[in-house]
């Protein structure tokens, strides 16, 4: 019985690890697909931090037509919102020839001060609330 109980808790101990609750790196930064998880903005790429610097300064944003605009959250990605409440912003990737799948995603008001700071590295699949913001 107590072989048992030390396979059923080796086998739950996988299965909390393995579920994304770990700290979030640069290279992985937690997300859910209801932007539940949260991010540090330091543990993300260093071109976040950047952007997001450019979106509290009101720009100027490296892709004027693009960054900026009203973000439709077609996807259901994020908390469910009035239209014109989320605009989304590029984050830059090196070597990239063009504007790559990462971005910054706000919410709210005042646009160069929103409440709400999102980032996804895969381009709307996923996102990560940005945390201590």
């Amino acid at each position: 019985m107590a072989v048992r109980r030390v396979a059923v808790a080796a086998v739950l101990i996988g299965l909390v690890a393995g579920c994304g609750h770990n700290a979030p790196t640069a290279a992985t930064p937690t997300t859910t697909k209801a932007a539940e998880g949260t991010c540090d903005l330091n543990g993300l790429p260093v071109q976040a931090a950047q952007t997001v610097e450019l979106i509290e300064s009101g720009g100027p944003f490296p892709y004027p037509h693009s960054d900026g605009v009203v973000f439709g959250n077609f996807e259901r990605m994020l908390p469910q919102r009035e239209r014109g409440y989320y605009h989304e912003y590029t984050v830059p990737t090196p070597g990239a020839k063009n504007r790559g799948t990462r971005r910054i995603v706000t919410g709210g008001q005042p646009l160069n001060h929103p409440p709400e700071f999102y980032y996804t590295g895969d381009h709307y699949q996923s996102f990560c609330r940005i945390g201590g913001m």
